[in-house]
């Protein structure tokens, strides 16, 4: 079945953009992009005040499969993606078994493959069992389709075998991603080390904790020339070393999650486990850096860190509470929310960060709208406001702190290859 979008405002991804324009799409292809396409579909869509993006691409994301499967699971979390307008995501390693050999590489694609409803493309650990010791096959994990590789939810510990790890994974042409935390400057810490975690008697993680390993992985990259991506970065510390770093030469890419722009620690009163993530959330000194990082290009990319949890880990004291905020169906929002209407970046800059950007950085396909390429593709208004409602979301995972928050920015249709896979009338 042919479909055409019609009348839309596009963005293609690569600097131009076409307003009252239609998308002519078959055989999963976009076809044309021009006027008066409509008479050759199909099916229509009307995009008037809408806008027409590349489809949105998530380089840090937990589907919880294969060991987790009460938190989340293929099925569930691609659903989830592509009501939060995601049309590829790239899914973490810190499953139960790890993914950390070729043969779990296969299963998340197969299972992907036949569960799935957007693009899976998996990340495999840096270590068996993701434990910083012995590092994995790393040619025969590329071979079987991992497109980077992290011990993500833990550091690799050992500084030596980091620096080994980068010069083995740059042979293969595959990325690492940095999950930069000291644990033991982190101790029993379960929310940023201040004013806040003092005045809520909560033992406090500093921000060193961070930006130490952060520092450290920086260096391991200059001196080998291997690339290295940074997750989740979250303080100005951190934001000021990759910036310093950058303007060296260094090869560093980094990202951060939409909760970093979005709360402070201040949210963490009242003892709400859903606020509580790791890195924990920052300062308002934190939150501007990162705002800024993001506006001069410091931090190449917006992910979502998408980490479901059962409510029974959530309902409990903080303490013992998990870390993670459910994320797929609130990063647009959020982004639009917090970086658009405030000014900080334009509309165009906010969608390389969550489309061309992440698909450079991991070497997949996607972010640009042009003929003869996939038709993935993303609709939103970004005139709707609308109320966050946890109990709609497709994700198994309810926890969110942006429950009840009022945001601006809606998806209105998800397209994965020619395929509509969300469509926001048929959710309502």
């Amino acid at each position: 079945m042919s479909l055409c979008i019609r009348n839309g405002n596009i963005i293609d991804g690569e600097g131009i953009v076409f307003h009252n324009k239609d998308i002519l799409i078959k055989n999963n292809l976009i076809v044309d992009i021009n006027t008066n396409l409509a008479h050759k579909a199909d099916r229509i869509i009307d995009a008037s005040n809408l806008w027409v993006l590349p489809g949105l691409i998530d380089a840090h994301c937990h589907l919880r499969e294969p060991g987790f499967e009460y938190k989340e699971d293929i099925s569930s979390g691609t659903a989830s993606a592509a009501a939060g307008g995601f049309t590829s995501i790239a899914c973490m390693p810190n499953t139960l078994p790890a993914i950390d050999n070729a043969a779990m590489v296969e299963y998340i694609k197969k299972k992907a493959a036949t569960q799935g409803i957007v693009r899976v493309y998996p990340i495999g650990a840096i270590t068996l069992g993701r434990e910083g010791k012995t590092m994995v096959e790393m040619g025969e994990m590329k071979e079987a389709g991992a497109v980077a590789l992290s011990d993500d939810g833990d550091p690799v510990v050992d500084p030596n075998t980091m620096r080994l790890a980068l010069e083995y994974a740059k042979q293969f042409g595959l990325l690492l991603i940095s999950h930069c935390e000291d644990k033991s400057l982190v101790a029993q810490g379960v929310m940023n080390e201040g004013y806040m975690s003092t005045l809520l008697g909560l033992k406090g993680i500093s921000r060193a904790a961070e930006e130490v390993m952060v520092a450290r992985d920086i260096i391991l990259s200059e001196i080998t020339a291997c690339p290295i991506h940074i997750a989740h970065v979250s303080t100005k510390g951190a934001v000021d070393i990759i910036r310093q770093a950058k303007s060296r030469g260094v090869p560093v890419t980094c990202e951060t999650a939409p909760h970093y722009f979005s709360a402070t620690d201040e949210w963490v009163e009242g003892y709400d486990t859903n606020t509580k993530v790791n890195p924990p959330l920052r300062t308002e000194e934190d939150l501007v850096a990162i705002k800024e990082g993001l506006k001069d290009g410091t931090i190449d990319i917006i992910a979502t860190d998408h980490a479901p949890h059962h409510r029974d880990e959530k309902e409990v004291e903080y303490d013992m509470a998990a870390s993670g905020i459910s994320g797929f169906e609130t990063a647009f929002s959020l982004s639009y929310t917090h970086l658009v209407e405030t000014g900080i970046l334009s509309l165009e800059e906010l969608v390389a960060k969550l489309s061309s950007i992440p698909a450079k950085i991991l070497g997949i396909p996607g972010g640009v709208l042009k003929a003869g390429l996939p038709a993935d593709i993303t609709i939103v208004d970004i005139n709707r406001e609308y109320e966050v409602d946890r109990d709609h979301f497709y994700s198994k995972g309810k926890n969110t702190p942006f429950h009840g928050k009022r945001l601006k920015g809606k998806i209105a249709y998800t397209i994965v290859g020619g395929k509509i896979v969300y469509d926001e009338e048929d959710a309502k």
